[in-house]
């Protein structure tokens, strides 16, 4: 059974960092890429960042550019998302997934709130 697990997330100020990790189960996760996908209340997912199988390339959506940073450990089935000069708009569930030979999977997510 495929499973993807998020957890890191909280309620931050405006400014702070978090970072969040997802840990994979149920498949190979060496041989596939990642993503981390974003909702905010009121708005569908927005996809931010993704990483190759083997973690040398990075792609970021521009509201995140520059602040976000991805990456995976493949000797522990983690996937990363470190947060930097989050910002209230960054406010969302965010979730990891995965683009599997078995299908498509979501984790169940973290919540992350930016706030003063």
């Amino acid at each position: 059974e495929v499973q993807l697990v998020e957890s890191g997330g909280g309620l931050v100020q405006p400014g702070g960092s978090l970072r969040l990790s997802c840990v994979a189960s149920g498949f190979i996760f060496s041989d596939y890429a990642m993503s981390w996908v974003r909702q905010a209340p009121g708005k569908g997912r927005e996809w931010i960042s993704g990483i190759n199988n083997r973690g040398t390339s990075t792609a970021y959506a521009d509201s995140v550019k520059g602040r976000f940073t991805i990456s995976r450990d493949n000797a522990k089935n983690t996937l990363y998302l470190q947060m930097n000069s989050l910002k209230p708009e960054d406010t969302a569930v965010y979730y990891c997934y995965a683009e599997t030979a078995y299908g498509n999977y979501w984790g169940q997510g973290t919540q992350v709130t930016v706030s003063s």
